[in-house]
C-alpha cells in the first residue's frame, strides 16, 4: 500500500524508536491518517506506534487535541500555532514519548491568496519538551502527491526527535 520511500522512512523511524524504547502518536489533518498507516503498514510497529487521531475538522482539533478555540479563529487550521497545538495536544492525550502534527491545504481546491493549496504545517514535540515546526509550501501538484511529501516530512521529524 506504500511506497518503498515510505516503507523506508517508516521502518528507520520504527527501529530508532524501538532502539531508544520509545513510543508515538501522531495528529493528522490534512493526512488523514497516512502517517499513521505508514507506521502500521510495518510488522512489529505496535510497539512503537501507540495512536493516530485524525483531526479533518476544527471541532475535531478542538475536541480531540485541545486546540484553543481562540488559535483556530485568530490562525485558522493551517498555521503553525494550530499545528504546534495539534502536536502538544497529543502529548497530553497519551503516554507517549513522541509526537507529529500535520495540517495543510492539498487541494485541488480550498486555498486561498494567503494559503495556497499546497501549504502544510508540521509540528514534532517530546516528551522533554522539544517542539519542532516546519512549514513547507509544495505548490499545486496534486493532492496525492502533497500528501505523499507531508508523510515523508511528518516521518523525518519524527526521526529528528529521536536523535
Amino acid at each position: 500500500m506504500i511506497d518503498a520511500e515510505t516503507r523506508a522512512a517508516a521502518t528507520r523511524v520504527l527501529d530508532t524508536y524501538r532502539a531508544r524504547k520509545w513510543t508515538l502518536a501522531t495528529a493528522e489533518s490534512c493526512t488523514g491518517g497516512l502517517v499513521a498507516g505508514a507506521l502500521t503498514e510495518i510488522a512489529g510497529s505496535s510497539d512503537v506506534v501507540d495512536r493516530g487521531f485524525v483531526t479533518y475538522s476544527d471541532e475535531a482539533k478542538a475536541e480531540m487535541l485541545g486546540v484553543p478555540e481562540a488559535t483556530l479563529t485568530a490562525y485558522g487550521a493551517v498555521s503553525r500555532p494550530t499545528a504546534e497545538a495539534m502536536a502538544k495536544g497529543t502529548l497530553t492525550r497519551s503516554s507517549v514519548n513522541a509526537t507529529v502534527a500535520v495540517t495543510g491545504i492539498a487541494g485541488p481546491g480550498g486555498g486561498s491568496p494567503q494559503k495556497l493549496v499546497g501549504l502544510v504545517h508540521f509540528a514534532a514535540a517530546a516528551r522533554d519538551g522539544r517542539l519542532i515546526h516546519r512549514e513547507k509550501r509544495y505548490g499545486d501538484i496534486g493532492r496525492s502527491e502533497v500528501r505523499r511529501l507531508s508523510v515523508l516530512e511528518a516521518l523525518d521529524m519524527l526521526l529528528t526527535l529521536a536523535r
